[in-house]
């Protein structure tokens, strides 16, 4: 089996503080067939300067307005070259190794590739690891479906469709929840992949991603009584979840749900499950 071409495509926008260490977590790869790809919204601050100075080593790059994180999520698979894509957005790092690992996982004909995310807290020392899910049935009760670890081929996107760009918060869950339902095939890559930095659109109140909750379970089968029964799961796990962390600390919850990591962790050699 030839070496895949992996396209990576990082999303920007205002990351003047963080993108850097994402451009050349991605470059430093020891794996020689990588197209990158970098979308930007159109930032204000100094992430067009940052970006200049890797110009020549991109595989495209473009700054302008977009509709969210779905429709730049979508621009970049327009845009890319790759028998694999993989979104490492402006704040996750791709660790050491990364690429290499999953290219030996490659074997031509699985859909999507999937591998393990180190979960990090930048104002605390927590580390931990999630390992993805390989199922994605409707309304679980838990699920882990982080994007920095998954890789998907050109010809699943053509047959399972791009990210829904209604979705502003959940766009990864029903992409995959999608993919699952339709057939598309799963493999597991027993390697820590990226490191992804809590934060962002991921910690919003679930009572404001009521359109995205409720449709992951319409668009895919599911009936609206069951996708109300969802969402009004969802808020209360989120409030117990938040209540956990208003008496224990984040750290207490994320080692409950992920367990804790020592030490800088490695995409070179197979990891123990959490």
């Amino acid at each position: 089996m030839k070496q895949p071409l992996i396209s990576v495509i990082t999303i920007c926008y205002n990351s003047e503080a963080c993108i850097e260490g994402t451009i050349r977590s991605v470059l430093a790869q020891d794996y020689p067939h990588i197209d990158y790809v970098i979308i930007d919204g159109g930032s204000k601050d100094r992430t067009l300067d940052i970006v200049a100075r890797y110009r020549d080593r991109l595989g495209y790059f473009v700054s302008e307005p977009d509709e969210g994180i779905s429709d730049a999520f979508n621009k970049g698979i327009a845009a890319a070259k790759g028998d694999l894509i993989v979104m490492i957005n402006s704040d996750d790092i791709l660790l050491p190794g990364a690429l290499a690992s999953v290219a030996r996982a490659y074997d031509g004909c699985t859909d999507v590739y999937r591998g393990n995310v180190i979960v990090a807290n930048a104002d605390t020392d927590y580390r931990g690891r999630e390992v993805p899910s390989m199922r994605f049935p409707l309304a679980p009760l838990t699920i882990r479906c982080a994007h920095q670890g998954t890789f998907i081929t050109p010809d699943a996107y053509r047959r399972y469709g791009l990210y829904d760009k209604k979705f502003r918060y959940m766009m990864d869950y029903d992409l995959l929840t999608r993919f699952y339902q339709r057939g598309a095939t799963f493999k597991y890559v027993d390697a820590d992949i990226a490191e992804f930095r809590l934060g962002g659109v991921s910690g919003a109140w679930s009572y404001r991603k009521r359109y995205d909750i409720m449709h992951v379970v319409t668009n895919n089968g599911g009936s609206r009584l069951r996708a109300v029964w969802y969402y009004i799961y969802m808020v209360s796990f989120d409030l117990t979840k938040r209540l956990v962390i208003a008496l224990f600390g984040i750290n207490a919850l994320k080692r409950l749900h992920y367990g804790r990591l020592k030490g800088k962790q490695s995409a070179a050699t197979p990891s123990e499950k959490a």
